[in-house]
């Protein structure tokens, strides 16, 4: 249940002052009384964002939801250490996840930013060459996950066409945890590089 805190005025939103001081409250009230319903309005405003964020810097669906629990508790679990004159809770939440982030990309190397090509929207016209390129780049991404062992079709295909994180993933095919983040990690550099541009 949402705090009344949360409750807009007439024009159905709050202004950022005031929207900066609800966060700032609920992040006192983890601090000082490890408040559940506090961290609760936290993760549900904060969780959602850093996923998205994460998957937008190249983790896959599972990774980018790992990423941002790891983010949010580790906010629970230094709430105290926030201060306030030094920005606002979004701002410090986001420091947490971008640390988190690069911990991760040092860790694992094969989890890299997509080129600014891939991000950018397709154009309503493509230009001939265009459609073409993305027609060879297609047929390359369905003949990379064709040629996968089946081991790491089973868990792409989880992962990407029915979105379950990592842990659903171990659950579903009752598998060890790092069993599946060793399959997704290798899966994904063979994607990787045959998606490279031949020389």
């Amino acid at each position: 249940m949402v705090s009344p805190a949360f409750n807009p005025g007439p024009g159905g939103q709050l202004p950022p002052t005031a929207y900066r001081g609800i966060m700032a409250d609920l992040l006192r009230r983890v601090a000082e009384r490890a408040d559940p319903a506090a961290f609760r309005e936290l993760y549900e405003t904060y969780g959602p964002r850093v996923k998205a964020y994460m998957m937008r810097k190249g983790a896959d669906a599972g990774t980018a939801e790992d990423l941002a629990q790891e983010t949010l508790l580790t906010v629970w679990r230094k709430a105290a250490l926030y201060a306030g004159d030094r920005g606002s809770t979004t701002t410090w939440v986001f420091a947490i996840a971008r640390n988190l982030r690069i911990d991760r990309l040092r860790r694992e190397v094969p989890w890299q930013e997509l080129p600014e090509w891939r991000l950018a929207e397709p154009a309503e016209d493509a230009q001939p060459d265009e459609a073409l390129a993305e027609k060879q780049q297609q047929a390359r991404l369905r003949a990379a996950l064709a040629d996968l062992p089946a081991d790491q079709q089973q868990v792409v295909t989880l992962a990407y066409l029915e979105g379950l994180s990592h842990s659903e993933i171990a659950a579903r095919l009752a598998l060890p945890l790092g069993t599946v983040k060793s399959r997704m990690r290798i899966a994904y550099q063979k994607v990787r590089d045959a998606l490279e541009d031949p020389a």
